[in-house]
């Protein structure tokens, strides 16, 4: 069965990519827990990071860290937040986010209403920082 994110990835459905290579696409949720709350997922269907392959497990880890270092410099952040929960979509996904705080953790808090023009603007944010840390084949424009 299709998931969600195959849709995303697939086109079938809008998203705001903010990486995208042969195995891993990732990005902004729709509901984060901060600014830059990114999903970093394998484009092949693997339900559970148990379950994955070594080496498409270690390409999500190595795009989350990308993405876990532009978070922390785009928005000042001590840390880059990495949680694997698995509960919403049947689909792996890595959460990548910037925390300040443990209470950055808490999903009871994600914003489930955020302002499109936000996501957006915290979208392109994390494109150039993605730049500036080296990376350009895999960040689309949009």
């Amino acid at each position: 069965m299709t998931t969600l994110f195959t849709r995303l990835i697939n086109g079938e459905l809008p998203a705001r990519f903010v990486w995208s290579d042969p195995q891993v696409v990732a990005f902004l949720t729709i509901a984060p827990l901060t600014p830059g709350h990114t999903l970093v997922v394998p484009r092949a269907e693997v339900d559970h990071w148990t379950v994955a392959e070594s080496d498409l497990l270690a390409a999500c880890v190595d795009v989350a860290q990308e993405i876990g270092r532009a978070v922390q410099q785009a928005w000042g952040a001590p840390r880059a937040g990495l949680v694997i929960a698995g509960f919403e979509v049947p689909h792996l996904h890595l959460h990548v986010f910037p925390a300040w705080s443990l209470a950055d953790f808490d999903f009871r808090a994600v914003d489930p209403h955020p302002d499109p023009d936000d996501l957006d603007a915290h979208a392109e944010k994390l494109r150039a920082a993605l730049r500036h840390l080296g990376h350009h084949e895999p960040i689309p424009d949009r």
